[in-house]
């Protein structure tokens, strides 16, 4: 693959991953790099980067909506009140990523956070934007880090009000899939989006 942008079937520039399937296309002209807002948006994309953890993302992507149905589409207080039935439910949901102690992180990160005061969360992780003057757009993927100083920070923050399953790597990738970060490419049609 290529580590540069690269001209798509519509000759527009885009990341080299962003090409790989018609589902990446779209999740990276659409989604990815665009801010997002919202406890409970927030949330989603906090759960479903550490399902992720380990697994390549399409595999995420690909049943997103399946998970979104299996979560009550992510609504923290929903998710806080699972029983034990609805645990042994999302064990048995072969359209889910069934790891136990992904399952039982989700779980525990949305009771906690169902104590949090509304907009708590969005206001805690988007507190750890970087400023984008200090970050020059990245020509090549070699160029896009995988920790920052800022994801392990949010990291530590969130371990530190009770969250589970978000390191620092995690942590980064939420920071880039919500906006926090623009991590396209230089030459990328979607950079000019986001930043425009």
């Amino acid at each position: 693959m290529s580590s540069s942008a690269i001209a798509g079937p519509d000759g527009r520039l885009r990341c080299p991953w962003g090409l790989s399937t018609d589902d990446y296309v779209a999740y990276h002209d659409e989604e990815w790099g665009r801010p997002v807002h919202g406890d409970d948006a927030l949330f989603e994309r906090l759960s479903l980067e550490a399902f992720q953890s380990g697994l390549s993302w399409i595999t995420i992507l690909r049943r997103r909506e399946t998970f979104r149905a299996a979560f009550a589409d992510f609504k923290i207080a929903s998710v806080a009140a699972f029983t034990d039935a609805d645990k042994e439910r999302l064990l048995a949901d072969p359209g889910i990523i069934r790891n136990r102690a992904k399952i039982d992180a989700t779980l525990a990160n949305a009771r906690a956070l169902a104590e949090w005061p509304a907009g708590e969360l969005d206001t805690l992780i988007w507190s750890y934007a970087p400023d984008p003057a200090t970050r020059p757009a990245p020509r090549v993927l070699a160029d896009i880090p995988a920790v920052t100083d800022e994801s392990t920070a949010l990291s530590k923050a969130l371990k530190k009000r009770g969250l589970r399953f978000i390191g620092p790597t995690t942590a980064y990738a939420l920071m880039q899939a919500c906006g926090l970060v623009d991590d396209h490419l230089a030459d990328c049609v979607a950079r000019r989006v986001v930043t425009s």
